[in-house]
């Protein structure tokens, strides 16, 4: 599978922020069906001491379709949530998006619906200046 147009920066914008990437791409299965997600990184909180591991679904939004956009990312998401609570259920599964989509698109009621009630994890990115600006839980 391609590799998405700002995989580099929202690679970056991980390191930057104290995460190892570990996997890229980050190869799952269940049973004969195999995924692959961009990428998967761990930090270590040192106060804790505790391992966070993360998988990173990265999307560009680029088409003119922010909602055929949507819908493609959603069923990957879904898809690879389900066998990373099969395989790896300490891992969580984050969707980054970039900042323009996310002031535009996800702040249509559509997607903020969509939003909550699949219960997206969202990594917002810059993609014109680099950088992650928000992480939603």
């Amino acid at each position: 599978m391609a590799r998405d147009i700002f995989h580099d920066l929202v690679r970056a914008g991980l390191e930057n922020e104290g995460w190892t990437i570990t996997d890229d791409p980050y190869f799952i299965s269940l049973d004969s069906v195999n995924f692959q997600v961009d990428l998967a990184a761990e930090r270590i909180i040192a106060a804790q001491k505790d391992n966070e591991k993360i998988a990173v679904e990265i999307k560009s939004f680029l088409n003119a379709s922010a909602v055929t956009d949507f819908y493609a990312a959603l069923g990957q998401f879904l898809s690879y949530r389900l066998v990373l609570q099969k395989t790896e259920p300490e891992r969580r599964l984050y969707l980054a998006v970039p900042l323009d989509t996310y002031e535009m698109f996800f702040q249509s009621t559509f997607a903020q619906l969509a939003v909550r009630e699949y219960q997206l994890k969202i990594i917002i990115y810059d993609s014109q200046n680099g950088g992650l600006t928000q992480w939603i839980n």
